[in-house]
């Protein structure tokens, strides 16, 4: 929103102000934070640049929060990194861009070149006084770009690389080597945002691991001759600056499905099994890495029912075991969930990235859809410990006792995450693993004359059994997935499945009264009290980082709002979660989902009915700028149900109107031809 205040302009979605000096020309923005966007083709390497960027940003001491959106074809179709740099930790991004880099026309004005276009692109997202740097190949398509108050920077990528090529003795091969036009996108935009090249440099080398050679030069002298020309020619006219950086520390930058790899081998994971589906399959290739240093057999199946028992049997074999999926994946896997329980398998733990449904529905894009299926696949009642980390240093965290968990009640563990939190990045301090003790549970330990009277499925007063590890003296046992005696044997007995239903599922009860309400909730904001809290914020899995920066703007003192995060879902607090829930004068829930799962849940287990549900299903996370929107509307007694999306709340029939306005646009517009995805020198050969 912008409001004139004669020579300023305030930007009030980002706190930021843009000063207008003599000549009507904009003076320096000092902000607390930087929004940069790289867009390309899929399969140009733009998610490369963004990264090696971020690393050496990071490096400098910098808070940097990178986001990528991405199709779910392999190479062609759209794709987009954010990054949020800045001084203070970040969780989020957010809708605003301060500066775009432009691989193609397709980031600058949409795909006009489909029948149903399905975006604008994303020059409309730059902040006034912004700026984009684009090819001068796309020069025909700027005046389309209906806009005056940003800057546009055409840059000679071709000619640039010639010059670089030419050094390295490989002159007028410029079209052959267009893939590195990322490259030197990236040498532009170091130069406009002010920052050193040297770091950068650095980070390009390590990119190219052992090929960091003349490959890797190159490279970097591409990117120096952007940075020079970027720098004489557009730096000192860029409005939106870096902010200092804040004192060096020891920190890592790290993806979501990075700390989860790093929580299953800190745990001691020994089997991994997945099938390929996106986007979990990045984490178990992350593992295929470590598979010789850590004692890891990752086993790819040949389906995801055979992930989900193999893994069970890797469980029983007295493995720690554990398979990835995401939602599609895990409609295929419930028979073997009960399987686990019934057998009273220690684990495992099931990795569950969630993504766009029903079906295969939006295979790379964010939703939290599975939060009911995760609580109730399977037939019968099974009992199963449900973890929903909220940020990447949660993931790693919660992926850790998640092996604890499934050790010490018998039972399978779902780890839900999602999309966003699988390829997102974040700048974190170095985990702390001094208190990460692992526990295995009660084994069973054989006695002089044991053999022959182990029962595995003894009855016990806590409904937890001593578990045999194959291989020891005396502990031979029976199980199946039919209804058994404590022996194991089958039988239909009323009074055996009495006590063997209440035995397992009983655990739920025992794992309610030893986890820490710490590892179940968390409450930001004044705790309850005599006083009703005037705002509750309610949220679940990846909602935390955009409420929490949210909330740090437009509640810095936390006097008007708190914020109750919940991370387990089964056993669910009852008790501590409905004393909240009833000291707050208003509740609003948030929800990366069509139906509002979160509230579904609360409802059902607390009785109590949420004042306000924010949802969110178009495939994109949540921003700082939504939340903060949606509060502002809800305080303000907006509709019990709310839509966000695009930074704004929008009507049920947005989608349709929306819709029409892109056809209407290409077709008043030139005939537009799909951007080529540039390949490697030599790729068709």
């Amino acid at each position: 929103m912008l409001r004139n205040w004669g020579t300023r302009v305030l930007l009030s979605a980002n706190s930021l102000f843009l000063a207008q000096g003599q000549g009507g020309k904009w003076g320096p923005v000092m902000s607390s934070y930087f929004s940069w966007m790289v867009g390309g083709p899929q399969g140009s390497g733009l998610n490369v640049s963004a990264e090696i960027l971020a690393k050496a940003l990071s490096r400098a001491g910098y808070y940097v929060f990178g986001q990528i959106e991405y199709h779910s074809n392999i190479k062609g179709k759209h794709s987009a990194y954010r990054l949020r740099i800045q001084d203070t930790p970040a969780g989020s991004h957010v809708e605003t861009v301060h500066l775009l880099s432009a691989l193609d026309e397709e980031t600058l004005v949409g795909d006009m070149y489909h029948e149903f276009p399905a975006h604008r692109g994303h020059a409309h997202e730059v902040a006034a006084g912004g700026a984009v740097l684009y090819d001068a190949e796309q020069h025909k398509f700027i005046e389309w770009i209906e806009r005056k108050d940003i800057l546009l920077w055409e840059m000679p990528y071709a000619e640039l690389l010639d010059k670089a090529l030419t050094e390295a003795g490989k002159p007028g091969q410029a079209r052959a080597y267009r893939i590195m036009t990322n490259t030197l996108a990236l040498g532009a935009s170091v130069a406009v945002l002010g920052f050193d090249f040297e770091p950068v440099a650095q980070a390009i080398r390590e990119s190219f691991g052992m090929k960091a050679g003349k490959v890797a030069q190159l490279n970097v002298t591409a990117a120096k001759y952007a940075y020079e020309y970027a720098r004489e020619k557009f730096a000192k006219d860029m409005k939106y600056k870096l902010p200092p950086p804040p004192p060096k520390r020891e920190q890592i930058l790290v993806k979501g499905t990075q700390a989860v790899g790093l929580a299953k081998l800190k745990a001691g994971c020994g089997l991994q099994t997945y099938y390929p589906i996106s986007p979990a399959t990045d984490e178990s290739v992350y593992l295929e890495n470590y598979q010789s240093d850590y004692n890891l057999l990752v086993l790819q199946t040949e389906d995801e029912v055979s992930a989900i028992d193999a893994a069970v049997m890797g469980a029983h074999g007295g493995l720690r075991a554990s398979t990835s999926t995401s939602g599609p994946g895990f409609a295929l896997m419930p028979e073997g969930l009960g399987f686990a329980a019934i057998t009273e398998a220690p684990g495992p733990v099931l990795l569950l990235y969630q993504r766009g449904g029903p079906s295969t529905g939006l295979p790379t894009r964010q939703e939290q859809g599975d939060l009911q299926f995760a609580l109730h696949a399977g037939q019968g009642d099974i009992p199963r410990i449900v973890i929903a980390p909220g940020d990447i240093e949660e993931s790693f965290y919660d992926t850790f006792d998640a092996f604890n968990y499934a050790d010490r009640y018998q039972v399978p563990v779902i780890v839900l995450v999602d999309k966003h939190l699988a390829s997102c990045s974040q700048t974190l301090p170095v985990f702390d693993t001094s208190k990460l003790k692992i526990d295995r549970g009660l084994i069973y330990q054989p006695g002089a004359s044991s053999n022959g009277d182990y029962l595995r499925h003894a009855i016990t007063e806590n409904g937890i059994s001593p578990r045999a590890v194959p291989g020891t003296p005396g502990g031979i046992f029976w199980t199946t997935s039919d209804e058994h005696d404590p022996r194991g044997h089958i039988t239909e007995g009323i009074a055996n499945r009495i006590q063997m239903m209440e035995k397992r599922m009983n655990k739920m009860n025992l794992a309610a009264r030893e986890i820490p309400d710490d590892k179940k909730f968390r409450l930001f904001g004044p705790a309850p009290g005599r006083n009703k809290t005037p705002v509750l914020v309610v949220g679940w899995g990846s909602t935390k980082g955009a409420i929490v920066d949210a909330l740090k703007r437009i509640d810095p003192q936390h006097q008007n709002y708190s914020f109750l995060q919940l991370r387990i879902m089964r056993p669910f607090p009852i008790a501590q979660v409905s004393e909240i829930l009833h000291k707050a004068a208003k509740v609003i829930s948030f929800d990366c989902n069509y139906s509002g799962q979160i509230a579904a849940v609360i409802r059902a287990e607390t009785g109590f009915r949420v004042h306000h549900q924010v949802v969110k299903f178009d495939g994109r996370p949540f921003s700082e700028d939504e939340v903060v929107v949606a509060l502002e509307h809800a305080v303000a007694g907006g509709a019990e149900r709310m839509i966000v999306s695009e930074g704004k709340i929008v009507p049920p029939e947005y989608g349709v109107e929306e819709f029409a306005q892109m056809l209407e646009l290409r077709n008043k517009r030139p005939k537009m031809s799909a951007p080529m995805v540039p390949l490697p020198p030599g790729y068709n050969k």
